[in-house]
């Protein structure tokens, strides 16, 4: 069957694999799963649940949920088939900003996880006139549940038939608001085939064995990355399990065995410091062993490129070293999609060293996601860039180095917004924002955002990103933010890993305090921190050097409104919450 619409995924996978395992969900400890037939049947149930609600086409359907789960997708499908819009929400976002976008999209419905999220939304439904009712997935008292829109009679399944076959590829899907890093978040507007044609051209991207592979997802699915790859993996016939949180990953992997996963940069930075922390518990001859493996592996390059002698290194380094790391992650673990940020180079070469292939992608919200990334196969894969390409996908790098798309996973606009969209949307080319360059071979490299540079007071511009993505290899910090907009000399506001900074202290027997704030107003520990700093900035020009540093005492979080869901800098929000510090620095106290 030919596939047009995003609810043509699962009938091809019925026709194609018909798994036993399409959704695979952790309920009370016990893992399980719905067949393909299963997940249509239920979707089908929404469906007419759905229209005895009075749900017509273009009606809006929120979504919000605070993990993966079967539920998501079953009600994905049933709002897709009648052609209403399914409007995915951050569950991290503030009460505010649900009001915002439950207003803005003007939903009827909202489904929710549990308890948690359906407090926030009833704090504003009586600020939201459109929002009929509120249903969870969870079993909550005084709630309705989600099983009662699962219409037992089937008498209207002709009516949901009739709707689905009205849908047209160019027709409306969904709404994503980005969680921007300024404003207020903008509702971009994805028809089916913005996001059909994303998931087949980035099939062709994805080493894996149709119809007998098992994907683990916890990236959030409200996002369109990771809600891409969930028709991609169906489209391929791929089993998906549903990790339980962000804090069960590591059992969840050892559990499931899959062969491929999602990532964003800083979850890969996590797993290889907790390595890197475990290597250096070890003694002797096992702890040379282990940093002589990693050594190795930081000096990876692709196809043999570093000749026979190198070759042969490897090979004992992935048999008695990385062997144990790939048994940590599953065993069968062969493709680590990374996307969302820039990944250090450093860990696609000792990740890839260990046999589990990071494949760093590139890609926005309003591009469906995906624009390129990278493949092992037929050369296609080249460390510190972001990949070539994806098939019908034109990449432009516009005078001032800005990267321009165009293909047919370029969004219909932003909702109720023209204005925003005449910014962005200019002679059918998406600009990104990002500045980029193509190489020779046709790999494309991003080398930072740009409405992220700024310029010193001396004129000289100034990439944070590219600093930043240095900086966070040393072991002593977490977070950072490059501040200098205007200013004399670049600086930048740190968040110390803890953590490592506290057991690091107990080892060289040094006293730091036992708390946040003493650590992060220790002398020592700034001294060291700025060693490291120092360290790094002899790879940039000296008018990007970071001159100073200023510690907080806080952990960093999307919560506390430092990040963005996706983890990037609220770079503005940053600076606000630390403009003592900011202001310490340039000496305007």
């Amino acid at each position: 069957m030919e596939i047009k619409r995003l609810f043509d995924f699962p009938y091809h996978q019925l026709e194609q694999y018909n798994l036993k395992e399409a959704l695979v969900t952790k309920y009370n400890g016990e893992w399980k799963a719905i067949s393909t037939q299963e997940y249509l049947d239920q979707a089908n149930a929404v469906s007419r649940g759905l229209l005895k609600l009075g749900v017509k086409p273009n009606d809006k359907v929120a979504v919000i949920s605070s993990n993966n789960r079967t539920e998501w997708n079953v009600m994905d499908i049933g709002i897709l088939q009648l052609g209403a819009q399914n409007v995915p929400i951050y569950p991290t976002i503030s009460e505010e900003e649900y009001e915002y976008v439950l207003n803005h999209s003007e939903s009827i419905y909202c489904f929710v996880s549990d308890q948690e999220v359906l407090d926030k939304v009833m704090a504003i439904k009586g600020n939201v006139p459109s929002l009929k009712e509120v249903f969870s997935f969870d079993d909550i008292k005084g709630c309705k549940s989600w099983k009662e829109v699962h219409e037992a009679d089937t008498s209207s399944q002709a009516e949901v038939d009739k709707l689905k076959a009205a849908v047209k590829e160019d027709d409306l899907a969904t709404l994503i608001y980005t969680s921007g890093t300024t404003g207020k978040p903008k509702g971009v507007m994805l028809s089916h085939k913005n996001v059909v044609s994303n998931a087949i051209n980035s099939a062709t991207r994805f080493p894996i064995n149709p119809g007998q592979s098992i994907a683990l997802s916890f990236l959030p699915v409200c996002h369109i990355y990771e809600r891409m790859l969930m028709y991609l993996y169906q489209y391929t016939g791929v089993s998906i399990y549903f990790a339980e949180s962000l804090e069960t990953i590591s059992e969840n992997l050892k559990e499931v065995k899959p062969q491929v996963m999602t990532a964003v940069p800083r979850l890969l930075e996590k797993v290889y410091d907790k390595i890197i922390a475990k290597g250096a518990d070890l003694t002797g001859v096992k702890k040379k062993l282990f940093f002589w493996a990693v050594e190795v592996g930081l000096q990876y390059e692709p196809y043999g490129q570093n000749g026979w002698w190198y070759e042969q290194k490897l090979g004992l380094a992935r048999k008695l070293i990385f062997s144990k790391w790939q048994e940590a992650l599953g065993g069968n673990l062969k493709v680590i999609a990374s996307g969302s940020a820039a990944l250090q180079p450093r860990l696609a070469r000792v990740f890839n060293a260990a046999g589990m292939g990071v494949m760093e992608g590139y890609g926005l919200t309003e591009t469906s996601p995906v624009i390129s990334v990278n493949d092992m196969r037929n050369h296609g894969f080249k460390i510190g860039t972001v990949g070539k390409p994806i098939p019908e996908t034109e990449v432009k790098i516009a005078e001032d180095g800005e990267i321009l798309i165009k293909g047919p996973q370029v969004m219909m606009g932003y909702y109720k917004d023209k204005e925003k969209t005449d910014e962005v949307l200019e002679n059918g080319y998406f600009h990104t924002g990002d500045i980029g360059e193509i190489d020779r071979e046709g790999f494309l490299k991003i080398t930072d955002r740009k409405k992220e540079m700024f310029k010193t007071s001396g004129g000289k511009y100034v990439a944070p990103q590219l600093i930043e993505n240095a900086m966070k290899q040393s072991r002593f910090i977490e977070h950072i933010m490059v501040i200098g907009e205007g200013e004399k000399m670049p600086a930048a506001i740190i968040q110390p890993n803890f953590e490592f900074i506290a057991d690091w202290a107990k080892k060289k027997g040094i006293s730091v305090g036992s708390t946040n704030t003493e650590i992060a107003e220790n002398e020592e520990v700034k001294k060291r921190i700025m060693e490291d700093v120092d360290l790094y900035n002899e790879k940039f020009g000296k008018w990007e050097r970071v001159k100073k540093i200023e510690l907080t005492p806080d952990e960093w979080s999307i919560d506390a409104g430092h990040l963005t869901p996706t983890m990037k800098l609220k770079r503005r929000i940053v600076k606000e919450m630390y403009i003592d510090k900011y202001n310490k620095i340039y000496e305007r106290e």
